[in-house]
């Protein structure tokens, strides 16, 4: 089963400023265990939100609202999509992601279309 790690942007993302060479080392250890173990399918960062849009469909009008957004908990400032056998597996890699230098992380399971996404952390 796919799981998509999704990792909360904060305000220090947002105002530009880059993570600390602490996180950066953590992340790529992670990242590099994951890869050697089969379990990475994807991963990526995102730009902050002054650089992104929201499309809205309301009333049958479309509209378009450039960044940035205001409220930083709703943001997601990267993802790693990951392959896991179980939910339980898939939240230990979570909170292998979280101890010690990510503050908040969720997780999903990646299911086609008839199914409802269920939620892991």
């Amino acid at each position: 089963m796919h799981y998509m790690m999704m990792i909360k942007a904060t305000g220090d993302y947002e105002a530009g400023i880059p993570p600390s060479p602490e996180l950066m080392a953590g992340m790529a250890r992670l990242t590099e265990e994951y890869v050697k173990s089969g379990a990475m399918v994807a991963t990526g960062g995102l730009a902050p939100s002054s650089q992104g849009m929201r499309v809205r469909l309301l009333n049958g009008k479309r509209t378009v609202t450039d960044g940035p957004f205001a409220e930083t908990k709703e943001l997601i400032g990267g993802y790693a999509i990951l392959e896991a056998g179980s939910r339980e597996e898939a939240i230990a890699n979570v909170k292998e992601a979280v101890e010690g230098w990510l503050e908040v992380m969720e997780a999903k399971r990646a299911v086609d279309a008839k199914r409802t996404i269920e939620v892991v952390v």
